[in-house]
């Protein structure tokens, strides 16, 4: 089977060479791989502490992510050479004041109610924990399960995985679905070639939709949602582990990496297709992690950057096929791209392989936007 991938993301990466492995002939297309979401991203595993009211299904599927990430790494690692920078030290969430300290526990108790283990911290507590805290801090609680990856590593690794597997990048930009008996056959590059396919992936993050050939409504909206993220970098220890701050409401996070390099994020924005790096937004996110981390302001700054998320309507991934036969979907996946790159890549894969799919990927097909099914599910 001849599979085309657009996008090479994480996720787009991760499906090539899952796909490949299964014996497909796979071209992935993207004109700078690794460069988008991917590239900014700060690599937090955390189905738990990303956790909101109303996402049960999502949560389910970041658990069992997270589930695959140890032998996920341990394939990509022995099959390339190449390490992915995995942490599994926890990650502790800290309220700065009295408000925030109770809203951390109202997702603490949702969480037990769930089944899912979290252990509650004073402030003496987490600072025993993480000793760079401020005095102030109000509590906490620590997912211990949780962890990160460091996404640019991670992007190596998967580039070498799909150079091992014999897939084909092709490191231009898709213009178009080539469309033959009202069915997807290939991709039309920019420089008007087209590389044929059985099946082809969309998976170009907020750029899904934006393709010549697609018929109206095939690709259900993908908006852009900007993130701003700030590295620093220490040459003494700082922090133990993924410290993630609620300061009067508004949200911060800092991710240590076993290099120096802290990683600091993440505005949300909703500006289009904007990438650009404001002070404002710099200034947000050093406010609140100062005020959790008065040390912070010492360390040496290393870069910043702006990437794009894409969010579907509801802020989930659509993983399935579409109304266009030939034609599926990979994108949508918002804040929790690096977390879900493993259990996508199985879903995608079998998709395009048609090999049995999990169960758990049945809420996330991109027919739930559609009005047909929408009507069905309110009338039953």
């Amino acid at each position: 089977m001849d599979i085309a991938i657009i996008g090479a993301g994480a996720i787009g990466l991760a499906t090539a060479w899952k796909a490949a492995e299964g014996g497909a002939a796979v071209t992935l297309i993207d004109p700078a791989p690794g460069s988008g979401a991917t590239h900014v991203a700060a690599g937090m595993l955390t189905p738990v502490s990303e956790l909101t009211y109303g996402e049960e299904p999502l949560l389910r599927l970041g658990l069992a992510s997270r589930e695959r990430y140890p032998s996920f790494v341990a394939e990509l690692e022995e099959l390339t050479g190449l390490g992915t920078g995995r942490r599994t030290d926890g990650i502790l969430l800290v309220a700065f004041d009295s408000d925030d300290l109770r809203y951390v526990d109202d997702l603490r108790r949702f969480q037990e109610s769930l089944g899912i283990p979290s252990e509650a911290l004073t402030g003496r507590e987490a600072r025993r924990l993480e000793p760079m805290l401020a005095p102030g801090v109000r509590g906490g609680l620590l997912a211990p399960e949780d962890g990160s990856i460091d996404p640019r590593r991670l992007t190596a690794a998967l580039l070498a995985a799909t150079e091992r597997t014999g897939v084909r990048l092709v490191r231009r930009r898709a213009a178009g679905i080539v469309v033959e008996r009202d069915a997807a056959a290939g991709v039309r590059l920019d420089d008007g070639t087209e590389v044929r396919a059985d099946r082809v992936l969309l998976a170009a993050g907020p750029w899904s939709g934006d393709l010549d050939g697609l018929p109206p409504g095939t690709v259900p909206s993908v908006r852009p949602v900007k993130g701003q993220v700030i590295r620093l970098r220490t040459r003494a220890p700082f922090l133990g582990r993924t410290v993630r701050g609620l300061v009067k409401g508004s949200h911060v996070y800092l991710v240590p990496r076993a290099d120096g390099e802290i990683v600091v994020g993440a505005t949300q924005e909703e500006l289009g297709f904007d990438t650009r790096v404001t002070a404002g937004g710099l200034w947000e996110l050093l406010r609140d992690a100062r005020e959790l981390l008065p040390g912070i302001t010492e360390l040496d700054f290393a870069e910043v950057t702006a990437g794009l998320r894409p969010g579907s309507p509801d802020n989930a991934p659509m993983m399935g096929a579409t109304g266009l036969p030939g034609l599926l979907l990979g994108t949508g996946h918002f804040r929790n791209g690096i977390l879900l790159t493993p259990v996508s890549a199985d879903i995608l894969s079998a998709l395009l392989l048609d090999r049995p799919v999990p169960d758990i990927a049945a809420a996330f097909t991109p027919d739930r936007f559609t009005a047909d099914r929408f009507t069905a599910e309110v009338s039953q």
